[in-house]
């Protein structure tokens, strides 16, 4: 009998039985690949029989008794897993090769390794090269069980020898199930591979680590059904020419997912950032125009960081337009706002904007002190000396309040600002810190004029 063939969008996880040129799911080009499910009916790999039982039980009778969590000692990776890794859980770390994935699962490791029983299997490196970056790293694995291999049947069975409570799997696609027709790394063996890990996590109650690969578009690579099959995903960003790390929860069953991890690749590894706000600030000139201090809010941290906005005569017919970790099309409706309420006109001007550090800032508090960052390197006059700005920016150059006020405000107190720029609202709620001023305006320009 002729084996079932299915194609899988890699995007959205979209199923069909006919392949199209564009997924008629999520309207992307070229994104499914040939999927061939197991026509066997034997027992699954990762399946060891202690199968739960299917009969429903009622809601009330369901106990709420509080997740066993494993303490990896690294405060910045348990903040983003919600407390610790739930036993029995599969985590997915992502991130693009070289950012150190690794690292920060061998730093882990080590941690867990006193108190647990902890297998790391690499499909890409040979232990040699393992044991070289833990001696460079410092760390004590000495208790720490390894294993070079790819097959997922050697790495089950190896498991079942050793009963650890923590697996890594570095990387899932490497890892390959011997009877599939495809390569390692196709949608085929990714997805197999990766439930026969998630069947043996949840039958044997180990904690499970498995480390994807990011692509070109930002994603891990495999299809999106991937991140389905995991209880937690996490993203590991970050420029490899920059030493700052950030990791941050894109799922989490367990806990927030607003929360972040703050990271600095050493030579001896990475290590935490307790106080993000002065490492991103570090080296911020003085009196220069085209810098303002933003104060967003990640998670549950306030986090101050430096927009850099660069304003030049174009020399082609058309303006450019770039922005680096902020994002592109909010750029340009602040340019807009700028002309049609200000009287900027920025038409005739290339526009860039960075936030230093390599910091991705998504919130709408940046609105604020963006604009005033592009409007300090137009005029050429900086910002005055001591302030900060956070604020969301309509279309009619209006400023809106933004949440967590109080917590903003004392992160940049803390920080040594004496003058914050927020839009118009009720503070009598709020106990301003002393040596603070705030500043409250209603629009646009009256931010300008207090700024400059």
């Amino acid at each position: 009998m002729k084996q079932k063939t299915i194609f899988l969008c890699s995007e959205c996880g979209f199923e069909s039985a006919v392949w199209y040129g564009r997924c008629p799911s999520c309207k992307s080009y070229n994104t499914l690949e040939e999927f061939r499910p197991k026509a066997d009916k034997k027992t699954p790999v990762g399946f060891t029989g202690d199968k739960t039982s299917s009969d429903p039980v009622l809601l009330k009778d369901i106990s709420l008794a509080e997740e066993k969590r494993l303490k990896t000692k690294i405060s910045e990776f348990d903040r983003v897993l919600g407390g610790g890794a739930v036993k029995g859980s599969v985590v997915l770390i992502g991130g693009t090769p070289g950012i150190g994935k690794s690292t920060l699962l061998l730093q882990a490791c080590a941690n867990l390794s006193k108190t647990s029983r902890v297998l790391y299997v690499s499909g890409e490196e040979s232990l040699k090269q393992i044991k070289v970056r833990a001696e460079r790293l410092l760390s004590d694995c000495e208790s720490l069980f390894m294993l070079a291999e790819t097959d997922i049947e050697e790495i089950l069975s190896a498991s079942e020898k050793i009963s650890p409570d923590v697996l890594i799997i570095d990387s899932i696609q490497t890892m390959y199930r011997d009877g599939i027709e495809m390569s390692p790394g196709n949608i085929t063996q990714i997805k197999e591979c990766a439930m026969a890990f998630s069947r043996f996590a949840k039958s044997r109650g180990v904690t499970t680590f498995i480390v994807g690969h990011v692509n070109k578009d930002g994603a891990i690579a495999g299809p999106k059904v991937l991140e389905h099959m995991v209880d937690c995903v996490l993203y590991f960003e970050g420029e490899q020419h920059l030493q700052y790390r950030m990791l941050r929860a894109a799922k989490n069953r367990y806990g927030s997912t607003n929360e972040i991890g703050m990271f600095e690749m050493t030579d001896r590894g990475l290590q935490e950032i307790e106080n993000p706000s002065a490492s991103l600030l570090s080296g911020r000139p003085k009196a220069s125009p085209g810098s303002c201090v933003a104060c967003t809010i990640e998670g549950s941290r306030p986090v101050l960081a430096e927009i850099q906005a660069l304003v030049s005569k174009t020399v082609f017919g058309v303006p450019r337009r770039m922005a680096s970790g902020i994002d592109y099309n909010r750029s340009v409706i602040l340019l807009a706002i700028l002309e049609k309420r200000s009287h900027i006109f920025l038409s005739n001007f290339d526009t860039y904007l960075n936030v230093v550090g390599g910091l991705k800032l998504n919130e709408p508090s940046i609105d604020l002190p963006a604009a005033l960052a592009i409007v300090s390197s137009f005029k050429e006059k900086p910002i005055l000396p001591g302030i900060a700005a956070f604020g969301e920016m309509g279309l009619t150059g209006e400023l809106r309040a933004v949440s967590a006020v109080y917590q903003r405000i004392c992160e940049i107190r803390r920080l040594g600002f004496d003058k914050c720029i927020i839009p118009y609202q009720d503070m009598s709620a709020i106990k301003v810190p002393q040596g603070l001023e705030i500043i409250q305006v209603k629009n646009i320009n009256e931010a300008i004029d207090a700024a400059m």
